[in-house]
Formats: structure tokens, C-alpha cells, sequence
């Protein structure tokens, strides 16, 4: 029996999980178009409405950084934050109870690792391409303060995957889409609000800061805004990048293990 991946090419043939992206591609290419204008326009409103509009008020800036320069790294891991979170919420869970397109493609036949790398490789295609538009507006207001904001397309593919990940693992093993809503709510909303974006994480009450600490966003804001800054974040690099890393392996494992055991009798 001839798998998609085979028929698709020799390449695909033998990493089969780009194959799965692939197909991700085909029908992304069929709808980017929708999407570019508000990739750029929800940048530029968020800078000038939070930057330049709140950040007037705030005549000192933070730590003597100029408030929109602060803020600028925070809304990028934001913006990451929340595209990965979308694209890994409705798409996963309409995929096993909607449209079915994980059943199919594991009858092609594909294994589930494949079909969780290759959906989570157009994720973070994703996420980086909105982080890309971001910087570019970003870059036009001047808020980019150092070379090393070159780096924040990396910071953000691992921030991605760390978030994307788990969050694969939690829309697949949801018997309804109406606890992804509760997911925002309680989970991506207040991660947003709490996590250093907007405001120092030191402002929180002890309690409060240390949950701060403990979501992946907080590691990828202070990445960024080290990066964009060109300042020493407030962890080690190194540590940063293993607790993201930790997070995206330990999302990966738990989303193969649920994907198999919905997918395979």
C-alpha cells in the first residue's frame, strides 16, 4: 500500500511529517490572503493604542526604558502566545470531532508522531510569520533597540512549540469545544495580563509572582525584551530556554500519547 507521503514525493516519502505540512501549506496558501492585512493593521493598533497612547502616561518609562520600547517585546510574546494557541485549540479539536482529518490521515497510512509534528510544524510557521510582521511594524516605530532582535523569530518558535504543544494534548482529549473557551478564560487571558507584558512582574503580590514565573510566557517575555533591549534578561539564557524546552518536550510526550490513543485501536 502507497502511503500520501510517497505519492507526494521522495522527500516526504522519508520524513513523512513533512508530508502533513505540507498539506497544512496547500490549504494555508488558499487562505493567507485574509489574514495579511490584520497580521500588520493588529500590530500597529496595538502599538500606537498601548505604546504610544498609554505609554504617555507613563513619563518615566520603566527601569528608564521608554514604555513603548518596554512594552513592544511583551505584546511580540503575546502575539506568539496567542497564535499558537489558536491555531492548537479549534483546528486540533475539529480535526477529531469535526472534519476528521486526523482519522484520515492516519488511515493513509501516517504515524501518529508524524501527524503531531507535521501539524505542529505549521503552527509555529505560524507564529513566526506573525512574530515577523510584528517586528517589521515594531522596527518602523523605532522601538527596537538592538541588534539582537534579530534573535526574538528563535525565542518565539520555542515559546510556540512550548505553548502549542500541550495545549495539542488538552483540545484532543476535550469531549467539547465549549472547554476551549474555558481554556482562554481562565488559562491564556490571565497568562496575558499577568505574565510581565504589560506591566514588571514585580508589582504582583508574592503568590501572584510566583505563578507568573511558572508560565512559559514570562520565560518568553524576558527573552524578547532582553533581545529587543539588548539588556541581561532576569534569568540566565540557558535557564530559559530549558524550562521552554521542558515544557514543549513534556507537551510533545503528552500530546503523542493522547493523538495515539484516540487514533489507534
Amino acid at each position: 500500500m502507497v502511503s500520501v507521503a510517497e505519492r507526494a514525493g521522495p522527500g516526504t516519502a522519508r520524513v513523512p511529517a513533512l508530508g502533513v505540512l505540507g498539506y497544512y501549506l496547500v490549504a494555508y496558501r488558499r487562505t493567507w490572503r485574509a489574514g495579511v492585512f490584520s497580521s500588520f493593521l493588529l500590530p500597529v493598533l496595538t502599538v500606537v493604542g498601548f505604546g504610544v497612547g498609554v505609554g504617555a502616561y507613563v513619563n518615566r518609562g520603566v527601569g528608564g526604558v521608554p514604555y513603548l520600547d518596554w512594552l513592544v517585546p511583551g505584546l511580540i510574546a503575546s502575539a506568539a502566545l496567542q497564535t499558537a494557541v489558536a491555531e492548537s485549540t479549534w483546528p486540533v479539536h475539529s480535526n477529531f470531532k469535526w472534519i476528521r482529518t486526523y482519522h484520515a490521515q492516519v488511515a493513509a497510512p501516517l504515524r501518529v508522531g508524524d501527524i503531531v509534528a507535521g501539524h505542529l510544524a505549521f503552527v509555529l510557521f505560524r507564529v513566526v510569520t506573525s512574530v515577523v510582521a510584528f517586528l517589521l511594524v515594531t522596527a518602523l516605530f523605532g522601538a527596537l533597540r538592538s541588534p539582537w532582535a534579530l534573535t526574538v523569530p528563535l525565542v518565539v518558535l520555542l515559546l510556540g512549540l512550548a505553548v502549542a504543544a500541550p495545549t495539542f494534548a488538552f483540545s484532543a482529549a476535550v469531549p467539547s469545544d465549549s472547554y476551549l473557551a474555558l481554556f482562554f478564560r481562565f488559562a491564556v487571558i490571565p497568562m496575558t495580563l499577568f505574565a510581565g507584558v504589560f506591566f514588571p512582574v514585580e508589582q504582583l503580590p508574592g503568590g501572584l509572582r510566583q505563578l507568573a514565573y511558572l508560565t512559559p510566557l514570562w520565560h518568553g517575555v524576558d527573552l524578547c525584551r532582553a533581545a529587543t533591549l539588548g539588556v541581561p534578561p532576569q534569568w540566565s539564557v540557558a535557564g530559559h530556554l530549558l524550562y521552554l524546552a521542558a515544557w514543549a518536550a513534556a507537551g510533545w510526550l503528552l500530546a503523542t500519547r493522547v493523538f495515539r490513543r484516540s487514533l489507534v485501536v
